[in-house]
């Protein structure tokens, strides 16, 4: 069976994402901005002749930041099923797991998770989550501003990036256990970041969400985007929701895909 439907919400019309590109094109030609994320990670090709220099291992940084996006906000590998335009907010848009699910993942909970104006999460959701780490010396905390400090307000910016399919089933992968925090060699880690869904695909990009739909991520931030989707159980996330360091209790709209050439890096990290 096919991932659950998601909530009800308005969806606009294709001219509206047109336009919110047209926007974007126009905001950004010959100003300087660097490439943006998110993007097809199957396909890297792109004309940004902005180039900085790649951030360490994440292993080597200090993890500042976990939050998830409703949808995935990249496309390719196991996460290519349109989710449709949305509201022109980053809410109901994005790319969700390709695969197929059993009707028992599938079933409903008896209560919502992950509420907010924007709608809540469901058995056969797709969540794309952002391990973000920063090369400044901080500590685990709420938003980007955890990932700078007073001391360096310019830190290099790596997002590790996992997507996954939310299943009302115990087999399903623990989500605090796949958040979990630790300290290894003076760093602040997240410790169980998944190495078993492929080889990441690096790329030089920005930050993201729909804030920048109509405008650029000024951030560089080197990305590295699993292309396997890993099943979770849902209720372990309603776990994590219920009370993290970070202060996530819902789910974050996404950015349209970036689609302009001029926009985009053309080659990936190794």
């Amino acid at each position: 069976m096919h991932a659950a439907p998601m909530d009800a919400e308005l969806s606009v019309s294709v001219r509206v994402i047109q336009e919110q590109r047209a926007t974007l094109a126009l905001n950004t030609q010959g100003k300087g901005y660097g490439p943006q994320s998110p993007r097809d990670i199957d396909t890297i090709k792109g004309n940004n002749p902005r180039i900085f220099a790649e951030a360490p291992p994440y292993s080597k940084m200090n993890l500042c930041n976990i939050h998830f996006h409703k949808n995935a906000e990249h496309r390719g590998g196991e996460f290519t099923q349109y989710a449709g335009h949305g509201d022109g907010h980053g809410n109901g848009s994005g790319y969700q797991y390709s695969g197929q699910l059993s009707a028992a993942e599938l079933t409903p909970l008896p209560h919502t998770l992950g509420d907010s104006k924007h709608g809540s999460l469901h058995p056969g959701d797709t969540i794309e989550v952002h391990y973000v780490h920063s090369s400044a010396q901080v500590s685990p905390g709420p938003t980007l501003g955890a990932c700078l400090s007073e001391e360096n307000s310019n830190p290099q910016l790596r997002v590790e990036t996992q997507v996954y399919v939310l299943v009302h089933d115990a087999e399903g992968r623990d989500f605090t256990e796949l958040t979990q925090l630790g300290v290894i060699n003076g760093l602040h880690q997240a410790l169980n970041i998944p190495a078993n869904t492929g080889k990441p695909v690096q790329y030089a990009g920005s930050t993201t969400g729909p804030g920048y739909n109509e405008k650029a991520s000024p951030l560089q931030v080197s990305w590295s985007v699993r292309p396997l989707v890993m099943k979770l159980d849902i209720n372990t996330v309603a776990s994590w929701l219920k009370g993290n360091v970070f202060n996530e209790d819902h789910a974050h709209g996404v950015r349209n895909l970036v689609v302009n050439p001029d926009l985009l890096s053309d080659n990936t990290e190794e």
